[in-house]
């Protein structure tokens, strides 16, 4: 059996939810949330429909704080998140796309539930009464506790319970502006019983099976905050290798203060230890260097602090620098007049760094003519000058800068400067001769060269790009080198542009730097588009291939090949000028891979070409409804669908194999032949694989026949999937326990949706005096389907629940009638005031669909649950709709349960359901609503495609 059928459907989603889940509700404003206990482990599904299959991606929005899942996407059907925390709650997306129409998007909130520690913290005023009588001391005792939902307080003294309308001398509020939730107890003018133990204890009434916590403190008259101090200064320097040892001495406190030790910004170093109040660190780094905190805590007042920054000591690079008369704007060095001699380390603190010059050994002192400058404020911070004023030939000498630490073990650093007639010059940089461009291969090396010339002393060459933006290949903006060549490796086509290398103003004059370029071009192959392409044609066609050079460095093309299956393709030498192309006729001894070799003095670059006549693979339908279908005995049938990609790519399609395994060996192989009618692109084929045995699954696999070829085979896995299962299976009814809710589904044409829930899940603080409190048969755990009257619901909303659809032509009725007699079965509950209306239609297809109202009931009916039952005869394929229209306020929920559809006339009974009482469903010809279902969907569906 096969025939083609509808088109490929566009997207369709819908998230399902497993795991650790406390409860999934909808709330008030028709929200779908899901409620879990932090640490557990979160799933959600996304079902997907739609053809060909769709890609899903979940995305998030921020929840009671951003993580970094709101900024990324998971490309997977299920959701998982394990040890789900606080911050990971929120609105989770599900986005499905096939490139059809627009994509399905499904949403549902995420909110995690849970309840921390309590932290109790006590305050105490003293005040002044009628001047200076006497004292009032009053005493606050601080409970805030981090929760979802919120907490309820409870506190006690000892174990009796405060309460504030039998105890004058408290008062328990909530105080503004805090963090978490907080209550306050307050003992106004401390009474000799108010000394005892007291307890905050916080429940989020067992949600999640969360359990209570409570914190207990003792408050007696000694209870003091704490105070400490630290036997140090602000500011601790120490050299690199010492040990650190400090202690935070608790001066007060009860009870005894907790002392912790932190450090700012960074954590506490690896080999830091804490003992009792001492910090110890062993042989400090420069790592270990930042600002230290002690901290007291006893619960009593606010926490004591100190902190002190430890500073440990370092010292390198010490660098001079010559700076001839600048008034001047000398560039050499002159009798008569000045010159400046400079000093500077990279030292950490820079103002324990103590600089002494000499002058042929000997200690230099401030002179008329020697003038020496701690910190110059022409320099660097912490530079230190020497300034020779009107300079005569005595000052000619070697000077010499000493840097050290004092009571440091740190070792000095000297550099000595020697100040003549000759020993002074000013730079020139020049680039080699033919080294102003240097020319690298793409992965190779690369030298660029400056030179300093006549220079004295020699500076180094510092090496930046030209382009102010761009940075050196070392992540750097600057690079030093000692001798001026610079040198790449691993060279790249981002590399290449223009250099610039300058003398460094230091080690050296002190003047205009000097500067020049090196141009670095990087040769590669040449860029090529497509590397890859898949060609798929019919026999006897005519084939272009194309390779297009886009980019190549050097742009002159050295030569082009064209190669089948490895073999050189004979054809006049190209225009190395144009786009590479191959035209040719394609036969069946043509097919093959075609490559397009395209060469510069850099290198080779390829396209590659897949040409065949091949059809392009089979594209199965992944959401075939109700593909299964019971079978006598113990087999099953299953209808597969498919289709085509670009069937008129390549030859006339004419058929099909299709081979079913199992464990990798074949039990059936079979041609289907579409006789003679193509197959389209989009549009579906069918083929029905009978005898499978239950509960088997196999492997199919698929290949597309043209009148030259078979293509490649793909592959799919089918199930045996069981038909609806209640659990109740003996009551015959929809009590709407499982999540499926036997088929039934929402209307999207109507203003908002049923809910289902039980008395579990109920909002708390849902409206008083409507609605049920439990299902019809009286349990907690049993549920039902509901409207929600609240706001934003308005008068006259109207929500739609659709059973599946029942197709009657599958059944004759007595006596060859044409009619088939139903009994449709329900309990309802409509209690309050602002009840409206509910309406039971019979929508009936033929060639559109007709509703048709069989049954009405408005306003208030009591507190009970109600049986409605009736016959109906309907003339095709048929579905009963539940419509609930909202009253004119919010005491108006309308519920329904265990509805049941049965063959037959109904049987007459009671028409008030007493809780606990059971379902009578039909006569002798009654069928479970599971069977109905199944066989009702399956031919249904079969009409619907034909």
């Amino acid at each position: 059996m096969h025939g083609l059928e509808r088109n490929g459907a566009p997207a369709n989603a819908q998230i399902v939810h497993s795991g650790a889940a406390c409860n999934v509700k909808d709330d008030n404003i028709s929200e779908r949330i899901y409620t879990i206990k932090e640490g557990d482990t979160l799933v959600l599904q996304c079902i997907v429909k739609g053809h060909p299959r769709p890609q899903v991606r979940w995305t998030k929005t921020a929840g009671s704080a951003s993580d970094k899942f709101q900024e990324t996407s998971i490309y997977n059907e299920t959701l998982r998140i394990e040890g789900i925390q606080r911050v990971q709650g929120g609105r989770y997306y599900c986005k499905a796309d096939n490139g059809i129409g627009v994509a399905a998007i499904r949403s549902i909130r995420v909110d995690v539930q849970y309840l921390d520690t309590p932290v109790l913290t006590v305050h105490q005023t003293i005040s002044d009464v009628r001047g200076s009588y006497y004292q009032e001391k009053t005493v606050f005792l601080r409970c805030t506790v981090n929760s979802n939902p919120p907490v309820r307080f409870i506190w006690k003294r000892g174990t009796t319970l405060i309460e504030q309308s039998k105890d004058n001398g408290v008062d328990i509020y909530e105080p503004l502006y805090t963090q978490g939730e907080t209550k306050v107890l307050k003992l106004k003018n401390l009474r000799p019983k108010d000394f005892a133990d007291y307890t905050c204890q916080v429940s989020v009434r067992n949600v999640c099976n969360i359990v209570d916590k409570s914190v207990t403190f003792r408050l007696t008259n000694a209870t003091a905050p704490p105070m400490i101090r630290l036997a140090v200064n602000d500011t601790v320097v120490v050299d690199p290798g010492q040990d650190v040892n400090i202690n935070c001495e608790v001066t007060s406190g009860y009870p005894p203060p907790t002392i912790t030790w932190s450090r700012y910004p960074d954590p506490l170093p690896l080999s830091a230890q804490v003992r009792g109040s001492t910090l110890m660190l062993r042989a400090v780094t420069p790592s270990d260097a930042g600002f230290y905190n002690c901290s007291a805590v006893n619960n009593v007042g606010n926490p004591a602090r100190k902190n002190f920054n430890l500073v440990v000591r370092t010292m390198s690079n010490l660098t001079f620098q010559i700076t001839p008369d600048s008034n001047k704007d000398s560039e050499t060095i002159q009798m008569g007049r000045d010159l400046k001699l400079s000093c500077h380390v990279d030292a950490t603190p820079q103002d324990k760094v103590n600089y002494t010059w000499y002058k042929n050994g000997a200690l230099v002192y401030n002179s008329e003519s020697l003038i020496l400058l701690r910190s110059d404020p022409d320099m660097a911070p912490g530079t230190s000058s020497l300034e020779i004023v009107d300079m005569k030939f005595r000052d000619l000498a070697t000077y010499s800068c000493v840097a050290n630490f004092p009571g440091s073990r740190v070792p000095e650093l000297r550099v000595d400067v020697n100040i003549s007639q000759n020993s002074v010059s000013p730079p020139m940089l020049s680039v080699p001769p033919g080294g102003q461009t240097v020319v690298a291969r793409e992965g190779g090396t690369a030298e660029l060269v400056c030179l300093v010339v006549d220079g004295k002393p020699r500076p180094p060459i510092l090496w930046s790009r030209l382009e102010k933006d761009l940075l050196m290949p070392s992540g750097q903006p600057l690079v030093e080198t000692p001798n001026g060549r610079l040198r790449l490796k691993n060279v790249s086509r981002d590399m290449m542009g223009s250099y610039r290398c300058q003398t460094a103003p230091y080690n050296g004059l002190n003047i205009k730097r000097r500067e020049a370029q090196v141009q670095l071009n990087v040769q590669y192959p040449p860029i090529l588009d497509p590397v890859f392409q898949d060609v798929r044609s019919r026999n006897y066609q005519m084939v272009t291939l194309r390779c297009a050079v886009l980019r190549s460095n050097p742009p002159r093309l050295n030569d082009i090949r064209w190669l089948r299956n490895g073999d050189f393709v004979r054809m006049p030498m190209p225009d190395l000028k144009e786009t590479p192309e191959l035209k040719f006729k394609l036969e069946p001894t043509s097919n093959g891979t075609y490559e397009c070799r395209v060469s510069n003095s850099a290198g080779t670059s390829t396209c590659t070409f897949n040409v065949s006549a091949q059809p392009y693979n089979a594209e199965f339908y992944f959401d075939t409804p109700n593909p299964v279908r019971i079978l006598k005995g113990n087999n099953y049938s299953y209808n597969l669908q498919w289709t085509q990609k670009d069937p008129e790519a390549t030859d006339r399609i004419i058929g099909y194999w299709v081979n079913v395994r199992k464990n990798k060996a074949n039990l059936m192989s079979k041609q289907i032949d579409l006789r003679g009618k193509e197959p389209e692109k989009g549009v579906l084929i069918s083929h029905v694989i009978s005898d499978l045995r239950i509960p088997l699954s196999y492997e199919v696999r698929l290949a597309p026949i043209t009148t030259y070829s078979t293509g490649e085979f793909v592959s799919r896995i089918i199930q045996y999937s069981e038909p609806y299962t209640y659990p109740r299976p003996s009551d015959h009814v929809c009590g709407f326990e499982d999540a499926r809710i036997c088929g039934f589904t929402q209307d999207r044409t109507d203003v908002f949706d049923w809910t289902r829930q039980n008395h579990l899940t109920q909002n708390p603080k849902r409206s008083a005096n409507t609605g049920p409190e439990t299902d019809r048969s009286g349990t907690k755990e049993g549920y039902y389907m509901y409207i929600e009257a609240s706001r934003p619901r308005v008068q006259w909303d109207k929500a739609r629940l659709l059973s599946p659809l029942f197709n009657v032509t599958s059944v004759k009725g007595p006596k060859g009638s044409g009619r088939v007699a139903y009994c449709v079965s329900f309990y309802y509950h409509m209690k309050g005031k602002h009840i409206g209306t509910l309406n039971v239609l019979l929508r009936v297809k033929s060639i559109a669909f007709v509703d048709t109202v069989i049954w009405t009931k408005s306003g208030h009916q009591g507190p009970e649950w109600r049986k409605a039952f009736f016959d109906i005869t309907p003339n095709g394929p048929f579905q009963i709709v539940f419509e609930g229209v909202r009253g004119q306020s919010f005491e108006g929920d309308i519920a329904i349960d265990d509805v049941s559809i049965t063959l037959g006339k109904c049987k007459q009974e009671n028409t008030v359901a007493s809780a606990g009482k059971t379902v009578l469903i039909g006569g002798s010809h009654s069928l479970s609503l599971t069977w109905w279902l199944t066989v009702g969907l399956a031919f249904a569906l079969l009409l619907l495609y034909r």
